[in-house]
């Protein structure tokens, strides 16, 4: 009898063996299930400027891209405490350029703009805001300025994180469009690029290296942000 059972296992084994590979092969996903492809999703995009071997702006030792981090990282957990999703697009020191191998071109500039607009691609988002800092020749140029696209939302975007960083550094001056900018010009959801001062004024850099003072600025965007949020929604 055991015999029996052996040698009827063998034959359906043999008979197995001898058909198609693809006729049984066990599928990964039970047959008519449902897959979710869905991309991953966030209200904001932190766009931390520069990194890596492009410093940006800088005076004596001081570099646009460490200024521009640490503000964002203080952004993201400030607007994930509010219960506003956010997504910080660089979280170190490095050039997101780097990471393009799909870009087909020499220039690094180049290949990190593009770069950041293709997160905005694959992150479904409300808005990205984009931190950056200045610079000017007249040392006495500071102060912030929020720059937007040709759009009704982006300026009111701006216009909400622009008043914000007034009244934090006792301001008054009033959001720009952005005409000549790669990312808003390219970028399709609502975007603005957040100069928070002057790096090559004394004033604003002592407030931009300052961890407590960068608290400040980025607690100011992220009053900007909600406003913003409340007046849309």
């Amino acid at each position: 009898m055991f015999r029996k059972i052996i040698m009827s296992f063998l034959a359906l084994w043999l008979a197995a063996v001898s058909q198609p590979i693809s006729a049984f092969a066990w599928p990964l996903i039970p047959a008519g299930s449902k897959q979710d492809w869905a991309l991953p999703t966030t209200v904001v995009i932190i766009d931390a400027g520069h990194g890596g071997i492009d410093g940006g702006a800088s005076a004596a030792e001081i570099l646009e891209k460490d200024i521009n981090l640490a503000v964002a990282r203080k952004l993201y957990f400030i607007l994930r405490s509010q219960n506003i999703p956010a997504v910080l697009n660089r979280t170190g020191d490095y050039a997101l350029s780097d990471d393009n191998r799909w870009h087909i071109t020499r220039s690094r500039h180049r290949k990190d703009l593009s770069q950041r607009r293709q997160l905005t691609q694959e992150i479904d988002s409300e808005l990205l805001v984009s931190l950056h800092v200045n610079w000017s020749k007249k040392s006495s140029e500071k102060g912030p300025l929020v720059l937007h696209q040709n759009s009704g939302e982006s300026s009111l975007l701006a216009f909400c994180i622009q008043d914000a960083l007034n009244r934090q550094q006792n301001t008054s001056f009033l959001p720009r469009e952005g005409k000549p900018f790669y990312l808003l010009k390219r970028i399709e959801e609502p975007a603005v690029i957040v100069e928070m001062g002057f790096i090559s004024s004394e004033h604003d850099r002592t407030m931009l290296t300052d961890s407590k003072r960068q608290m400040e600025v980025a607690e100011a965007i992220a009053s900007g942000i909600r406003q913003y949020k409340w007046i849309i929604h």
